[in-house]
């Protein structure tokens, strides 16, 4: 069988397996035969004594020294078992039934060694403990007995029977059964060849749950199970000396210390990758795994799907279009996301994917529900699984639905542009209709105000007919669009925010050019708001005064001339929107809000001090009337308006009556490193009839 090193994740965090013991001898520094000037400090120490030691396995440890491989005279030296921190290294080891000594230079060439003799010439009683690594420990229950090292030990006890020295280190303090170093039971990897016991709890040693493991999983590991067992049958090395001398061979520290880097490295790496897959960690660990194969085992059991020629994961779901939009929507931050899905979609995006989705994972996933069975690594064959994503082969006779991640992206990318556009202001929606067009052609629209009073119906029942006015007015939709998109750079960062961020932008500058061709529209009414159409107050500031003259300028407005060609009668309508600036919306709010105010009097004839425009007009402020767009912007100019459903004083037409921008998403063109995204809107403004409002200057 394989030996796979087991290192245990102790409370200092470097993952081995450290064993102190509270009768572990002070370490004794010795000067250099002769002139010790320019030559290195000895030291020698006892290692090890052979006892018990409590290192986190929930009962006492015994390292049976005569199955302790030392795989070289000359281990790494450390302080407190961290590969950063080297003291020096031995150049002689000797092991024997009942202790491990040995004996070396200090060799670093950093504080750590320069502290360590430092410490030790002020009297500081350093202490050595080893690190090692276990291929088979024995459980000897409660009551029973076992000699190890010479000596008799009472169960409840663990027996490390066969082990490998790794390094030994200086600490400061040896461990006894209340301060020795803690195990953090959610990071042992998988002991390959562990403790004599029953299957399940040789299982549940391991960290594993049997009701979690697949058939084939249970079957694999009572196979290790069994081989553990085997060997333990063997014989066990008889105890003797064990002498490793300055003339086996080199000493290379740094390859030693890169030893154990590694493998801490790849068990803490595929732990990480089969996070939530026990099956996958229990083969990773025993079977000594990289950590590019555990994860490329993990992608496959997630995200492969059942059809011909494609990569299955156990209990593989089929993954709903809808599910992936709102895992997509959840991660980058929509705001009310609860009313664009509902719960039982929300709940499975969260269960799928935990509100984490990558730019790389919705490719990955749709690439794979589509049929792709090649590599998972989005850096490794990014063109393979981008186009899997955005076609729809997999055979039917799969029995599940392929995505359109093309639908997708467009669906997820217009909620994010809607978003854009909302968060921008949109007072024009307030005074102008929008006006409904099937085409960009110019479009007419007729006065209504006519000639259409009620006549008497005659003896003989006869209805008269009315005449409307043939005033007309014209508009017209036209397209304003931009390009965007997702780069490649931005698909190998993996940045959802590519996905998200973009079509909000792009949802900003929509909504920032609507404003932009609304207003200007409107505020080039020199020749629209004038004396002449009786709609024009100057010098009229916004007051209870300025509100009384714009309000009698609007109720006097007439009907063009009938028919016959007598004076029209009067228009009849209501004004209803108070338009003003930001300069002047607290003193409108004030007036609409406010029933009495505070007036002058004569010594004669007191003048009332109520209000009578409160809550008479619905007040509506606009930056753009502010200035920066030219026209007649103002900051002490405002209008008093109709109704936009009665007598629009301007109008927005569009295209098929959406004004609000789409966003469209494809595959880049051959020449483009990405994928596309534009987005455009359809619409026009144009002024109507100035019989709807009337234009007050300060």
């Amino acid at each position: 069988m394989k030996k796979t090193d087991l290192y245990i994740q102790a409370s200092d965090g470097d993952g081995t397996l450290h064993m102190l013991e509270a009768q572990a001898e002070p370490v004794e520094f010795t000067a250099a035969e002769g002139d010790d000037s320019g030559k290195l400090k000895r030291f020698s120490m006892t290692g090890y004594t052979g006892g018990k030691m409590n290192v986190g396995f929930g009962a006492p440890v015994v390292v049976d020294l005569a199955g302790m491989k030392v795989s070289s005279k000359a281990r790494p030296i450390l302080k407190d078992h961290n590969p950063a921190q080297v003291v020096g290294h031995t150049d002689a080891i000797k092991i024997s039934a009942g202790s491990l000594k040995a004996s070396g230079v200090v060799s670093g060439a950093n504080s750590y060694a320069e502290e360590v003799m430092a410490s030790s010439g002020n009297g500081f009683p350093w202490q050595a403990s080893i690190g090692a690594s276990i291929e088979r420990m024995v459980e000897v229950d409660r009551g029973e007995t076992v000699q190890v090292n010479g000596r008799t030990f009472t169960g409840p006890v663990l027996v490390a029977r066969k082990s490998t020295l790794k390094e030994i280190s200086f600490v400061a303090l040896g461990a006894d059964d209340n301060t020795a170093a803690r195990v953090a039971a959610n990071n042992q990897p998988l002991q390959p060849e562990t403790i004599t016991m029953g299957f399940e709890a040789w299982l549940k040693a391991q960290g594993l749950d049997i009701e979690s493991l697949s058939e084939d999983a249970v079957k694999n590991l009572k196979a290790t199970y069994e081989q553990v067992q085997a060997a333990q049958d063997t014989p066990d090395e008889p105890a003797g000396d064990v002498q490793a001398s300055a003339d086996d061979d080199a000493f290379d520290t740094q390859a030693a210390i890169a030893e154990m880097r590694a493998e801490q490295a790849r068990l803490a790496e595929v732990q990480a990758k089969a996070e939530g897959h026990p099956d996958i960690a229990a083969k990773a660990i025993s079977n000594g795994w990289s950590a590019d194969r555990t994860e490329l085992e993990v992608l496959r059991a997630s995200r492969s799907v059942a059809a011909p020629n494609i990569n299955v994961g156990a209990g593989r779901k089929e993954l709903d279009g809808d599910v992936l939009e709102a895992a997509i929507c959840m991660a980058g931050g929509l705001k009310d996301v609860e009313k664009e899905f509902d719960d039982k979609t929300l709940q499975a995006a969260h269960d799928r994917y935990k509100g984490r989705i990558g730019l790389q994972e919705v490719f990955i996933d749709a690439a794979a529900q589509n049929g792709y069975a090649g590599s998972p690594s989005f850096r490794r064959d990014h063109r393979g699984i981008l186009q899997a994503a955005f076609s729809q082969g997999v055979q039917a006779s799969s029995g599940f639905s392929t995505l359109s991640i093309t639908g997708i992206l467009s669906n997820t990318a217009n909620k994010f542009l809607l978003q854009g556009y909302n968060a921008v202001e949109s007072t024009w929606r307030e005074i102008a209709p929008i006006k409904n067009v099937s085409d960009f052609k110019q479009h007419t629209s007729y006065n209504l105000i006519g000639d259409m009073e009620f006549e008497q119906v005659g003896a003989g029942g006869e209805i008269k007919h009315s005449t409307l006015s043939d005033e007309s007015f014209t508009n017209q939709a036209d397209t304003y669009a931009i390009m965007g998109g997702i780069t490649r750079k931005d698909q190998i960062n993996d940045d959802l925010g590519a996905l998200t961020a973009v079509p909000q932008k792009i949802g900003r500058g929509a909504g920032l050019k609507a404003n932009k061709v609304f207003w200007t529209e409107f505020l080039d009414n020199t020749s629209f708001f004038t004396a002449g159409n009786n709609n024009l107050e100057t010098s009229n500031a916004l007051s209870i005064g300025g509100l009384t003259a714009a309000e009698l300028a609007f109720l006097d407005q007439k009907s063009p001339e009938n028919a016959d060609g007598s004076d029209g009668s009067p228009l009849g309508l209501m004004p209803s929107i108070l338009l003003v600036p930001n300069a002047l919306n607290v003193t409108a709010s004030q007036l609409m809000n406010t029933t009495t105010v505070d007036v002058s009097t004569t010594a004669d004839t007191p003048l009332p001090n109520s209000n009578p425009h409160a809550g008479k007009f619905r007040v509506v402020r606009s930056s753009y009337l502010n200035g920066g767009l030219g026209g007649a912007s103002s900051a002490s100019t405002w209008y008093l308006l109709g109704s936009p459903s009665d007598i629009p004083v301007i109008e927005v037409a569009a295209l098929n009556g959406n004004p609000n921008p789409t966003v469209e998403t494809a595959d880049a063109d051959f020449n483009t490193l990405g994928i596309q995204m534009r987005g455009y809107a359809d619409f026009g403004v144009a002024k109507q009839n100035p019989l709807g409002g009337v234009k007050c200057t300060a």
